[in-house]
């Protein structure tokens, strides 16, 4: 609302959508910008996306339940992994003050005070809110709003997007004439996409070799459509989640068969990694499991598991170091020198748990 003081001025296109008015004060509201959210189910794999996906990320929105101590475990673990990747556009949201008593709700204040104190986010301000019953939702929206800019992207750099999705948008039966490209669902992490463009993907399609193995091809086609959700573009820059309808034949894509590649114009992507060496960080414990169990080293001819940007793939330990580990990998992932690295082992009846990170050398 132009006219109204914040943080009651601000409101969320959900609760807006209705008449668009301000209901303090009959104002016409002004649409100021759309965020998307990045999130996934369960700890351990949100961890792994913020230890792999940072570049997807311009903020983060630190959600703690007031009817319970802090820190948790989890609470330390993903504060930890801010602190990886260098988010510092942080809310501290205080969730549930509904279902607590005034005293408890203070109590649960100076402790998330005291976990902060003495960190990057010192300063960071603590809402207290009922997502249950949308009380300061308002204030979250302003705090967004005011901490949380739009990045400056340099639009100059070669346009590139991580794939998150892909998938065949026809309906069984659709007639011969009428079927339309396989689609590519994503993040563009730099530059612009326009419809009409030549693109490159990569690694690519797995296809058979005479000596009975495989190799992955980079495909090429051309942009025929791009969407943010409904809304058609006709260019479309960073941020947000991303539809590009291509040119490729639709069997190629379905059911997310070119998730993990990376697509940019020719010519200007990363190189594609059959083998990496990585410079390894590991974390002290396993993440993901109710015991705390120390996270030992990396040992040659060890199966580990690798998430690079939104690539999954697993590989066998070649050589290993103090900090140095060198893997030969299943699927090979198109990536910079450089990138982040999310590193996962396989527990005994547990399955994969993320022990560390690293950054390909």
């Amino acid at each position: 609302c132009p006219n109204c003081p914040p943080p009651r001025a601000y409101y969320t296109e959900a609760i807006a959508l209705k008449d668009k008015k301000c209901k303090y004060c009959g104002s016409e509201l002004e649409f100021l910008r759309k965020v998307s959210f990045v999130d996934v189910p369960g700890h351990e794999g949100l961890m792994v996306l913020m230890l792999a996906g940072a570049a997807l990320m311009d903020g983060a929105i630190f959600v703690i339940d007031a009817s319970q101590p802090c820190p948790r475990p989890q609470t330390r673990e993903h504060f930890m992994a801010l602190t990886i990747i260098g988010v510092r556009n942080i809310v501290i949201i205080q969730n549930k003050v509904d279902i607590v008593t005034r005293e408890r709700a203070k109590q649960s204040y100076k402790e998330i005070r005291k976990f902060i104190e003495g960190t990057w986010a010192e300063g960071a301000p603590i809402i207290p809110i009922s997502a249950l019953h949308k009380i300061n939702i308002d204030a979250v929206v302003w705090a967004i709003e005011e901490l949380m800019p739009t990045p400056q992207r340099d639009l100059t750099k070669p346009p590139r997007m991580l794939v998150a999705r892909s998938f065949d948008i026809n309906k069984p039966g659709t007639p011969f004439e009428k079927i339309r490209g396989g689609v590519l669902g994503g993040t563009i992490v730099q530059g612009i996409f326009e419809v009409g463009d030549e693109i490159e993907i990569r690694p690519g399609l797995r296809m058979p070799r005479r000596s009975g193995k495989y190799e992955y091809v980079p495909l090429f086609t051309k942009i025929t459509s791009l969407k943010s959700g409904a809304t058609p573009l006709q260019r479309a820059l960073p941020g947000g989640l991303i539809g590009v309808g291509t040119m490729l034949d639709p069997s190629i894509t379905k059911s997310d068969n070119l998730l993990g590649n990376v697509v940019g114009k020719p010519d200007t992507l990363p190189p594609v990694w059959n083998e990496v060496t990585l410079e390894v960080h590991l974390l002290e414990r396993i993440v993901g499991l109710e015991e705390l169990k120390r996270v030992e080293p990396i040992r040659k001819r060890e199966k580990i598991r690798l998430n690079v940007g939104t690539a999954l793939t697993q590989g066998d330990v070649l050589d290993a170091r103090k900090d140095t580990v060198t893997i030969k990998l299943d699927i090979p992932v198109c990536a910079e020198e450089g990138a982040r690295v999310a590193i996962s082992r396989y527990i005994a009846r547990k399955g994969w748990r993320l022990i560390g990170y690293g950054f390909i050398k």
